[in-house]
């Protein structure tokens, strides 16, 4: 089990996120096309078919995605690659997405593993290229469902080759609170039936739960995704989120210091992961998650090739190792998450997958990934302005006070 905190954009400052506020200029050029969220991305060419294995690959990576037996003998996928193609894996652990834009921009980084909010930043800044599926051994088993989105390509052409993903649920203590939710409701309307035991994720991203919630309670707030939210929409949540506030027990981005909290009974309801649910329940916590009748947000992490990398070929040998069946069951069980390859069902055995729903469409369509928000609408209205991630950072710390 990793002890990895995905403290996505906690650190992101309005400065970094002003590249993406702007990006409908920002290095395009005439033979760019235009992105499904109204910016054209920088022409990067594309590599057309595989070279000499350079002997090398500098990796960066979300802990526990590419483990190679220093952490724990017992878990190591890297060595059998270096030992494959003779490429050897410097990997280089990041703890934010703003740490892995700025890293990856240094130009010493052949492959990132970019989480949402990361990924469409990259894409736009001209720091990744895009990817030649073509050249992936196994990308025609990745879920369809992960393919072509919205954080991970532009205009269909992929910018990455999925990795892993999952849901933000809902969990609370069976034995504190009754009746058993259903609804994000119980978080946000009645947070004060819970006063001061519950506990909501640490990010601006946050504010897209907040969002989804309103979304399907509010239609009059004509909200149609959870990442497009202009200013009175914005506003709506971030309302939400300040009433909510006086009945938080504790925000959290480290995931061991929420099931220490279930386990205590300082929190009883609130946002989680599956991994979460399951550490807290095997450590004698009585809790579940569900996925609540409004859906969910998540994540969907994404392999890129940086637009400058200095070992390409091993960079997309590492890309199309790591997503076959064996290393992303052992990834995924490591770590805590759905495999994008469904084939790796075969090693985690048929109960791992269904409590990930890693072949489940219907689950996965429920969930709105982590898309960083963008001034154009990602929703694609173009008769307004959006407020962008670093309208959602100044209002994350209003919200926290």
């Amino acid at each position: 089990m990793t002890t990895r905190i995905r403290s996505l954009g906690a650190l992101i400052g309005v400065a970094a996120l002003a590249l993406v506020a702007g990006c409908g200029s920002q290095g395009s050029s005439t033979s760019g096309t235009p992105g499904a969220g109204g910016f054209t991305p920088p022409s990067i060419p594309m590599k057309q078919s595989m070279g000499k294995m350079e002997g090398s690959v500098n990796i960066l990576a979300w802990p526990g995605y590419a483990e190679d037996g220093s952490n724990d003998p017992k878990v190591d996928w890297v060595t059998p690659f270096e030992q494959q193609t003779g490429c050897q894996a410097n990997v280089k652990y990041f703890g934010t997405s703003d740490e892995a834009v700025n890293l990856l921009k240094t130009g010493n980084y052949d492959v990132v593993s970019a989480s949402g909010d990361a990924s469409l930043r990259l894409i736009a800044g001209g720091d990744v290229a895009p990817v030649n599926t073509s050249l992936i051994k196994d990308y025609n088993q990745i879920e369809p469902f992960l393919k072509d989105k919205a954080w991970n390509s532009v205009n269909g052409q992929m910018y990455g080759v999925p990795h892993g993903w999952g849901a933000n649920l809902l969990m609370y203590r069976t034995d504190l609170v009754s009746p058993a939710p259903t609804s994000w409701g119980a978080v946000f309307d009645q947070s004060s039936t819970y006063k001061g035991k519950v506990t909501a994720y640490d990010s601006p991203i946050y504010i897209a739960d907040a969002a989804l919630y309103l979304m399907k309670t509010q239609p009059d707030l004509g909200i149609k995704n959870p990442y497009a939210l202009d200013q009175t929409q914005l506003d709506a949540a971030v309302s939400l989120l300040k009433n909510q506030r006086a009945n938080i027990s504790e925000y959290w981005s480290d995931y061991l210091k929420e099931v220490s909290a279930f386990k205590s009974g300082d929190s009883v309801i609130g946002t989680t992961w599956k991994v979460i649910q399951q550490v807290a329940a095997s450590e004698k916590a009585p809790v579940k998650a569900i996925l609540p009748t409004e859906g969910a947000t998540g994540w969907s992490d994404t392999w890129m090739i940086g637009a400058h990398a200095q070992h390409p070929n091993c960079a997309y040998a590492w890309m199309s190792y790591i997503t076959e069946p064996k290393p992303q069951s052992e990834v995924a069980q490591y770590f805590g998450e759905a495999p994008a390859n469904g084939q790796a069902c075969k090693l985690t055995g048929a109960a791992f997958c269904k409590a990930y729903h890693t072949t489940d469409q219907a689950f996965a369509d429920k969930i709105w990934y982590w898309t960083t928000p963008i001034s154009q609408c990602l929703d694609g209205r173009t008769n307004t302005t959006c407020t962008n991630y670093g309208d959602w950072t100044q209002a994350w710390t209003e919200i926290k006070g």
